[in-house]
């Protein structure tokens, strides 16, 4: 079997992603790019052999490059994924993965002429060992049925788009850039997908600044099974980077906490809760690339599948649409 050739573009979570391609035998790191020669070389030298370049469009054009990793900021991934994919190239890409409806449908219906490229994003919530097991607590029936779900994701990085790139790059998405996450996860959690949303924001923690779009985003869900919920995106928060999430069924109520979770089985107030130590979050931001590599190679299907992403982006993109008109959006499918 031929070892698969890795270029990665974009050395922040970017070097992350590599080392967990370099830790596969199936690959092999053969470049990484990035514009900053000084973060270059400093990965570069942690990953010795391995060629660096300033040039994107070099990394996605050579030939033999197999797998092209996208971790560049938000508003290249668009070119960047469509240029590797009509390279023939496989595809692994920060979320999000492009920033607009109209880029999704692109991506899309080029994929659908290559049904044999792989395209996921690191949705990598999926794979943190308490929600892990809280998705085997809900597969076993000990939830009961589903009924409500709330997400949020506090930032507590207020500085991140106060200054940088995400300040500077127009109509930066919360919602794309972090509340993805908890999107993706809840849809997963309930096994259902999201058809309608209701959102409302402001923009108070960070006013005064050059950011433009909504700091804070709370959106009510419905889920095509009955199910409700509320998802919540807080870059402002004086809080340390947290996802609560809180999940209620018939028979349970799970709710995670910094340290530890806790689930309710009893409406008795003096019944405690059962303490739950999985490790949160617990996981590498390279933790899907095993099974992606997987895909692949038709070993197995990637835990974040073609599928999965497109389904994630949609809800973000009526939550985003939502919040701007004032409205309830309809998910397109």
């Amino acid at each position: 079997m031929r070892t698969l050739s890795i270029g990665v573009i974009g050395l922040g979570i970017g070097e992350q992603l590599a080392i967990a391609f370099a830790a596969d035998s199936r690959c092999r790191v053969a470049t990484l790019c990035d514009f900053n020669p000084a973060k270059l070389a400093n990965v570069g030298s942690r990953l010795p052999g391995v060629r660096t370049i300033g040039d994107a469009a070099a990394v996605i054009d050579d030939p033999d490059i197999d797998i092209v990793v996208v971790a560049s900021y938000d508003n290249y991934h668009f070119e960047q994924v469509m240029r590797s994919l009509v390279n023939g190239k496989h595809v692994f890409v920060e979320k999000p993965f492009v920033i607009c409806e109209e880029q999704a449908n692109s991506v899309r219906a080029l994929l659908r002429e290559r049904p044999g490229q792989r395209l996921s994003s690191n949705l990598i919530l999926r794979q943190s060992p308490r929600f892990l097991d809280l998705k085997e607590r809900i597969r076993r029936g000990e939830m009961g049925e589903l009924f409500y779900l709330e997400g949020d994701y506090n930032y507590g990085r207020l500085e991140k788009i106060m200054s940088g790139w995400r300040r500077d790059m127009r109509d930066y998405s919360a919602v794309h850039g972090g509340g993805i996450h908890l999107v993706d996860l809840l849809m997963w959690l309930a096994d259902d997908p999201i058809v309608e949303v209701s959102a409302m924001g402001n923009r108070i923690a960070s006013n005064g600044s050059k950011f433009k779009n909504f700091d804070m985003v709370v959106t009510a869900v419905r889920f095509a099974g009955g199910a409700v919920g509320k998802i919540g995106v807080n870059f402002g928060c004086v809080f340390p980077h947290f996802h609560n999430v809180a999940v209620y069924g018939t028979k349970a109520t799970f709710v995670n906490g910094r340290e530890t979770a806790l689930l309710y089985t009893s409406r008795d107030p003096a019944a405690a809760p059962h303490v739950l130590n999985t490790a949160y979050p617990g996981v590498h931001k390279g933790a899907l690339i095993p099974s992606f590599v997987d895909a692949i190679l038709d070993e197995g299907e990637a835990l974040v599948t073609e599928a999965d992403v497109f389904r994630c982006m949609s809800v973000c993109f009526a939550i985003e649409r939502s919040v701007h008109e004032g409205r309830p959006v309809a998910v397109s499918v």
